[in-house]
């Protein structure tokens, strides 16, 4: 049986599923992280329960990927590398070259490092991941999966910043946003839910994890998202800022005397609940500290529920409407108090959350009650899952 693997590749990690194919069965899943430090650390789940651990120095992300296939054959999961017939790889940036996932050759990878611009911090990750693959498996069906092709055919009018026109035309200052494979996952499976054609629903997904964004999905198709010419704009994040008057950067930067380098680096990793709470970014640690009287962890609470209400709020008024809103990611699938505040400040729209169906994490269901206008449903993301069918839809496609 023939076996695909999904890999998502970050400045310093690889991470990966292994599917058997068809069947779609994940037979292990793990993670290389701290590549390029002096001692990295691997974990590669697999089987009944085992688990496979080693802390070592991986150099570069080519050393990684040999390690890990060679753990493949080490630990039985595969007999040979033969039994790996398709990779597919997540990459961040895929600008406007990519309307969909590519089957990856020499052109693919060239636009995949000119587009490093975009998101400096993951393509040149990912596309070391890519070389380093293709190295040991040069047959495998290689195929890139882009965070922003979902987003590529937005409305202009939505896709587009008011600023200089010829800006989008020379450098392609728009709106990419991000997590597209997530929001089309989550948005498949709610049209499975509600037993309606996606084509016909108005969908608001909200992907709510240390990295967040929520996005209108009109017949299909991304309508609006909230994260922006990067992933830094939208709502409030663990550690990013979401959206902020660019006045207020540029104030700032006189202010502390540092470089517009010095402030994105502010702005991605040390606003968001981190910087409102001064607690933590992780959203567990915040709300415990705002059970125990800090203020500010609940303020960084209050300030993160109202600005993904107001992101639903104009997602309804945008599309006219709403038949469904969805919860997905660390957050949106696990933390059921912060879904409950955010759909009881929806109620104006006739949503009606049920509590005791709300009392779950991770687990695919209905949690509005039969009366709510609009449905509201918890969908566990399965972004590799998405990676895995694109790779067997090009291959239909190339036969």
């Amino acid at each position: 049986m023939s076996k695909t693997i999904a890999v998502n590749a970050g400045s310093s990690t690889v991470k990966f599923k292994l599917f058997d194919m068809p069947s779609e069965k994940v037979v292990a899943e793990g993670l290389i992280e701290r590549i390029g430090l002096k001692q990295g650390h691997a974990k590669i789940e697999y089987g009944d329960n085992q688990v496979h651990e080693d802390n070592r120095p991986f150099k570069n992300h080519g050393e990684a990927v040999s390690y890990l296939l060679d753990q493949l054959i080490n630990l039985k999961i595969v007999q040979d590398y033969n039994e790996i017939t398709a990779v597919g790889h997540r990459v961040v940036a895929g600008g406007e070259f990519f309307k969909d996932s590519a089957v990856i050759d020499d052109d693919v990878m060239k636009k995949i490092g000119e587009l490093a611009e975009y998101a400096p911090l993951h393509n040149p990750a990912e596309l070391e991941g890519i070389k380093a693959f293709k190295k040991v498996l040069p047959d495998a069906f290689a195929v890139a999966v882009f965070d922003t092709s979902f987003h590529a055919d937005m409305p202009k009018m939505n896709a587009l910043y008011s600023v200089p026109y010829e800006w989008y035309e020379k450098y392609g200052a728009r709106k990419y946003g991000a997590h597209g494979t997530s929001h089309r996952y989550v948005a498949g499976r709610a049209a499975k839910m509600l037993n309606k054609p996606l084509s016909d629903l108005k969908l608001i997904t909200c992907h709510l994890g240390a990295g967040a964004s929520i996005t209108a999905i009109k017949g299909g198709k991304s309508f609006d998202t909230s994260m922006g010419f990067s992933p830094l704009a939208g709502i409030t994040m663990a550690t990013r800022s979401g959206d902020v008057d660019p006045s207020l950067v540029n104030f700032m930067e006189h202010k502390l005397d540092i470089s517009s380098d010095e402030m994105i680096d502010i702005l991605n990793h040390k606003s968001g609940l981190l910087g409102i709470s001064g607690v933590s970014s992780d959203m567990r640690d915040v709300e415990k500290a705002a059970k125990e009287g800090n203020q500010r962890a609940q303020l960084a609470i209050d300030k993160d529920v109202n600005s993904v209400v107001k992101y639903i709020g104009s997602y309804v008024a945008e599309m006219d409407g709403v038949d469904a809103i969805a919860f997905t990611a660390g957050v949106g699938e696990n933390d059921m108090s912060f879904r409950e505040k955010v759909a009881s400040r929806l109620s104006f729209f006739g949503v009606k959350i049920d509590h005791d169906k709300n009392n779950v994490r991770g687990e695919e269901r209905v949690i509005s009650t039969p009366d709510s206008k609009v449905k509201v449903l918890l969908i566990p993301t399965n972004e590799e899952l998405m990676i895995v069918r694109d790779i067997e839809r090009l291959k239909k496609q190339a036969k």
